[in-house]
């Protein structure tokens, strides 16, 4: 199954920003754990920090043969309408992670708009929150 693995603003910098809360692990050592933890999975992965590359993605994905989604949106999971609206046509499934406990750091964080028009959301795990995050995309795949 294709899964689409997307990251926001900011998380090119994991590995040096503020790693008491992101841990010291690059996302290049992220996404080669994902791919060797599913070998089974085309998992295509990408990263901007601007919000329209993001929403072309997005856009490309609901055409490209893309079955899954697994998005950490970073800043953008609080204000992005824009980003809101790119995954809401989207049908299949998709799920939302974060690294971090949204729910326990600053007060405008524990909003995500983006989170209201995905299957689930999954934060505080550090990496294994897209562990999770692609084992609910297959659950939601094979049950319909």
């Amino acid at each position: 199954m294709k899964i689409l693995i997307i990251n926001g603003p900011n998380l090119n910098l994991l590995g040096t920003r503020d790693t008491n809360v992101y841990g010291t692990g690059t996302l290049d050592e992220l996404n080669t754990f994902l791919q060797e933890s599913f070998p089974e999975h085309d998992l295509e992965f990408f990263q901007s920090n601007v919000e329209g590359e993001i929403v072309n993605k997005l856009q490309q994905a609901m055409t490209d043969g893309t079955r899954g989604l697994v998005t950490n949106l970073g800043a953008y999971t609080h204000t992005s309408v824009a980003l809101r609206d790119a995954l809401e046509p989207i049908t299949f499934p998709k799920v939302e992670v974060h690294i971090s406990n949204i729910h326990a750091r600053e007060e405008f964080r524990e909003k995500s708009l983006t989170g209201e028009v995905m299957n689930g959301i999954i934060t505080g795990f550090g990496k294994h929150s897209y562990v999770l995050g692609i084992q609910a995309v297959e659950h939601l795949s094979s049950n319909g």
